[in-house]
């Protein structure tokens, strides 16, 4: 297990109020990828971790909750605060696996309408056996049908890919 995985692990078991965690962690990561001079200091070996945690005390207090407050400061006392965005996204992978969830991206050649997708979506939480969260993209490219991805999974059920395996033959 990885050191980020360790920290997204911890952190849950800190607090098992997912979402108001995953909302903090957001305004986090919304404040630091508004500001590249905060991700710079908070990052920089030469400033002080005693400073480095007065400026995450003055910019996140009142604005997030005291776990992620108090977690920041641990990354920052750890030297792991450069990993924070990974940290946040194996948090969120995490919290989507505890909760049975899987997220895909389902391309189809036309833009398919609402019981076309709630069709697909239907028959996707069968075979995953998990509530599907889509992401749905168009692209004229497939021909016809669909292809879904998941993490790790594709499976290609468009046109093209069917004629691409004809003309192999």
């Amino acid at each position: 297990m990885t050191a980020v995985n360790v920290y997204a692990k911890s952190l849950i078991q800190a607090d098992d109020n997912f979402e108001a965690i995953q909302n903090d962690l957001s305004v986090v990561k919304n404040i630091m990828e508004s500001s590249n001079d905060l991700k710079n200091v908070l990052e920089s070996p030469v400033i002080s971790d005693v400073k480095k945690n007065e400026i995450i005390e003055s910019v996140f207090k009142g604005q997030i909750g005291e776990k992620v407050l108090n977690f920041l400061k641990i990354l920052v006392d750890k030297k792991r605060i450069g990993e924070l965005f990974k940290i946040i996204e194996a948090y969120e992978a995490e919290i989507e696996r505890i909760n049975n969830i899987q997220r895909v991206e389902v391309v189809s050649a036309v833009e398919l309408n609402d019981e076309q997708k709630n069709k697909i979506v239907e028959k996707l939480q069968k075979r995953f056996n998990k509530t599907i969260v889509p992401k749905w993209v168009s692209d004229e490219e497939i021909i016809a049908g669909l292809i879904v991805k998941t993490d790790d999974n594709v499976i290609d059920n468009s046109l093209r890919k069917k004629l691409e395996k004809i003309s192999k033959i």
